[in-house]
């Protein structure tokens, strides 16, 4: 059962809630549910999603920029679910969701959608020329090819460092992104009034007052997304839209409803 957080900028910002430590396996069953009701189209975002992910890695080339945009699949993840959001919200009101609906729903809220999809877009920029200065300093002469790094890193004497390395960047960005995301995507398609600040504002305090939980949400992610990646992304077309509206209920959850005003729409 969740509850309230004490919150002195309540009035300012979207009030979190807390959560407790089975709550993100609360949120997995109720994304399970949403993708039995509306198989067609979740399995359809899940096939794009997984279908974005093996185009970008196969056509990298360099070693460096694949394992950067693997890595960095994550860090755009809750931008491109969004309609999967949008079919989760649609279930939660009891209606049908329509197909045309969420491949279009961030329309609803564009300007605030656009800014958080260049912040994204910009994290990603960065986060592939810090791949490629990693890879740089533990591999000489030309880098390793995307389909040869496993075996050019377990060959290199330097082999265990760069994964630690690599790890430790990587722990560094992702950390960053899920505190600036965890809520911020469903919030703007929840509040079309809410601006990207609010919802990176109101997506750290939830995180500010439920480190565990959402630790272990973070956790569970990056499992499930490592195993579609291990099934030739074949699991991620069923694992994505599981996430995705799972990320939806943990929205729900997290965040206090807004208040109704006088037209019905949220504040």
């Amino acid at each position: 059962m969740s509850h309230t957080a004490r919150d002195p900028f309540a009035g300012d910002y979207p009030t979190p809630r807390r959560v407790g430590l089975a709550a993100p396996l609360r949120w997995l069953r109720a994304g399970f549910m949403d993708l039995r009701r509306a198989p067609l189209q979740s399995m359809f975002h899940g096939v794009m999603l997984a279908g974005m992910g093996w185009l970008l890695v196969r056509n990298a080339g360099s070693a460096a920029i694949g394992l950067a945009l693997l890595t960095g699949f994550l860090l755009v993840g809750p931008l491109l679910a969004t309609g999967l959001y949008a079919i989760s919200r649609a279930l939660e009101g009891g209606g049908t969701p329509r197909f045309r609906q969420s491949l279009l729903v961030w329309r609803e809220n564009l300007t605030s959608f656009s800014f958080f999809g260049a912040i994204l877009a910009l994290l990603l920029a960065v986060w592939i020329r810090v791949s490629m200065v990693v890879v740089a300093l533990f591999f000489d002469g030309p880098p390793p090819q995307a389909g040869h790094l496993v075996r050019d890193v377990l060959a290199s004497p330097n082999g265990w460092a760069f994964a630690a390395t690599y790890a430790a960047a990587g722990f560094g960005f992702a950390v960053l992104v899920f505190s600036a995301s965890v809520v911020s995507l469903p919030l703007l398609l929840d509040r079309p009034r809410a601006d990207t600040m609010t919802a990176i504002v109101t997506s750290l305090r939830v995180l500010g007052a439920n480190p565990a939980p959402l630790l272990l949400w973070a956790a569970l992610i990056v499992g499930l997304t490592a195993i579609g990646f291990l099934t030739w992304y074949l699991g991620l077309i069923v694992l994505l839209p599981v996430i995705g509206h799972a990320t939806w209920h943990a929205y729900r959850e997290l965040v206090e409803p807004a208040p109704a005003r006088p037209d019905g729409t949220p504040h």
